[in-house]
Parts: structure tokens; sequence; C-alpha cells
């Protein structure tokens, strides 16, 4: 269970706690509804294909990915959004709930700037009707992730 990876993964680090909902918060704009926080507030998890293999770029809720930037720096020659059966055989988790953290298996995670313009951000926690509170340096650190500036 999705849920349940993120949970086990979280027993490490205890000052972290998942908040669930009783409504979907599958799109940012749900999220902070539910959360009564901006868009921008909710770290949207994406997964890509970048020449064919899947990474995750984690951003702002009101950001766009400016794929060209992406494949330029990643040094590769095409970068895709990965369709819901390549997200989900990936990561483990649905579109819409996919999290940084309790993936499948172990790809390539990249976290954007723009998170760092909140002390707390709020991600997918492996459902579309959770959230894991945390702080961008937090996340970084727990997710060994590489910071990037690819937003338009």
């Amino acid at each position: 269970m999705p849920l349940e990876r993120v949970k086990s993964f979280l027993k490490s680090f205890p000052d972290l706690k998942i908040i669930l909902f009783d409504q979907s918060t599958h799109t940012s704009e749900l999220a902070a509804e539910a959360l009564g926080v901006k868009p921008a507030q909710i770290a949207k998890t994406l997964v890509f294909l970048a020449d064919g293999q899947p990474l995750l770029v984690v951003t702002c809720g009101d950001k766009k990915i400016n794929t060209k930037k992406l494949t330029k720096l990643l040094g590769v020659k095409k970068v895709r959004f990965a369709d819901g059966e390549t997200v989900a055989e990936s990561t483990g988790f649905p579109p819409g709930g996919v999290s940084p953290i309790g993936l499948l298996k172990e790809i390539p995670l990249y976290l954007d700037q723009s998170l760092w313009d909140f002390e707390i951000v709020y991600a997918a926690a492996g459902t579309a009707n959770s959230a894991l509170p945390v702080s961008p340096d937090r996340l970084c650190e727990i997710t060994k992730a590489k910071v990037i500036d690819v937003c338009c």
C-alpha cells in the first residue's frame, strides 16, 4: 500500500507527520483548499521520462517545468511527462498522490529551488487525500535530492 510505504519511511523521522483528508487533494488547488494555503505551497511531484528513464521533479504547485531547461540540465536528448501507467510502475504511487518519499525503487529526484520560497511545503504522502508538511531543507535532506532551477 502506497500510504504504508510512506509511513514506513517516516518511522526514521518522527518529526514528520502525515495529514489525511476526507476529500481528494489530488491537484495543487484541491490540496491548497483543504490545507488553507496557497497552491504555490503545495509541493507537486511530477514524473518525467528523460531519454526513456523515469525521474521525479518536485516543484511548487503554481509552477510549470521548463522541459527545455530540464533537458539541457540533465544532458539528455528528450524529456517528456510520463503517462499514468509509467507513473504507477516507476513510483508505486497513483497519479495525483506521488510522494517524493517511499518510492518503490530508487529513481533520480530533483527539487526545484522555487520550494525555498516557503518555510513549509506540503508534499503528497502516497494517496490523493494525504499531505506531508515539511521544510524544503528537510525534504532535501531526507530524500538526498539534487536542487535545480527548471521552472518558467
